[in-house]
């Protein structure tokens, strides 16, 4: 596994870390001795950087994950959860809230601080709440050291670059945003990178869209984008491969070009971390990358609109 620095935080995150949304079985029932596995089986392997929020699985994501961590020494993982979005449509960055919810995320996740708390979705919150309220408490709590360091999340990408810029936060995380269909978090993070600022790339699967399985019913994606990822799947079968192992591979080997610090795949079982981890240390297939780009060609850079409530899931 491969370490890089994520900004100016003083932690060194491994190329590949734990999304674990899906530990609130929010795709699929998760037990808690599945969590467990999982999460072992990632520190075991050198994953020890875990991102999780208070929405995912309506706290049930946190619950699982500091069970999963209890008991283990605390300097040898970090954790990174959020602040701000607390149901499909429920944004609130006011001062109190933020309180509030770190303090039940400290709970959640057995621990006394939070390595990267993170403003989430922020292009569907009150700017000014953001701004004014929740930042400033935020940095509050850090000069307390309850939590170490600040970040925000979402999708749009002007927006993350200039709120990150001007209110000088110590990590962006933007999903569905350096895929094989969509790469426009490259430049992006480039800039950030250069400012100091840690960037993580979430959903390199582009939730879902990139597997065989295809996009789910709720994927905000457009028809064209749709079709032409199930193509492209299509072409991976029958060429004996997979997508999803394509995707992965594509994100890990191409991320750094970027300052790219890490990406972030969600996941809730055991052999889909070590496949993940297998991924990270093989070479790509470049004649099938170029073929599977010609399909995709169309579509390469093609975003999607994400509204607040799109089925719930529209958001990492």
């Amino acid at each position: 596994m491969k370490y890089h620095p994520l900004g100016r935080t003083g932690i060194d995150v491994p190329e590949i870390t734990f999304g674990a949304a899906s530990l609130g079985s929010i795709y699929f029932d998760v037990s808690q001795d599945e969590a467990n596995e999982a999460v072992a089986v990632g520190l075991e392997n050198g994953v020890n950087y875990f991102d999780v929020a208070p929405y995912y699985g309506m706290t049930t994501a946190e619950t699982a994950l500091g069970a999963a961590l209890e008991g283990r020494d605390r300097s040898a993982f970090h954790i990174a959860t959020k602040i701000g979005r607390y149901g499909d449509a429920e944004w609130d960055f006011s001062a109190d809230a933020t309180r509030r919810s770190i303090e039940a995320s400290l709970k959640r996740l057995k621990t006394d601080y939070i390595d990267v708390i993170q403003c989430h979705d922020i292009e569907y919150g009150d700017r000014q709440q953001l701004i004014h309220e929740a930042l400033p408490a935020l940095r509050q709590l850090k000069e307390e050291g309850v939590v170490r360091n600040i970040g925000i999340t979402g999708y749009l990408l002007d927006v993350l670059e200039s709120v990150a810029k001007e209110q000088q936060v110590d990590t962006v995380m933007a999903y569905c945003t350096y895929t094989l269909q969509d790469r426009r978090l490259g430049p992006v993070a480039k800039r950030l990178s250069d400012a100091g600022i840690g960037v993580l790339n979430a959903s390199p699967l582009g939730m879902g869209l990139l597997t065989e399985r295809g996009a789910p019913d709720w994927h905000p994606g457009n028809e064209r984008v749709i079709e032409l990822a199930n193509a492209a799947a299509r072409l991976c079968k029958a060429r004996c491969s997979d997508i999803s192992e394509l995707a992965i591979k594509f994100a890990l080997s191409t991320a750094r070009d970027f300052g790219i610090a890490t990406t972030v795949i969600g996941t809730a079982r055991a052999e889909n971390v070590m496949r993940n981890i297998r991924y990270a240390g093989e070479n790509i297939d470049l004649d099938l990358l170029k073929d599977v780009e010609a399909v995709l060609e169309p579509v390469i850079g093609a975003g999607w609109d994400v509204l607040p409530g799109s089925g719930g899931k529209a958001g990492k």
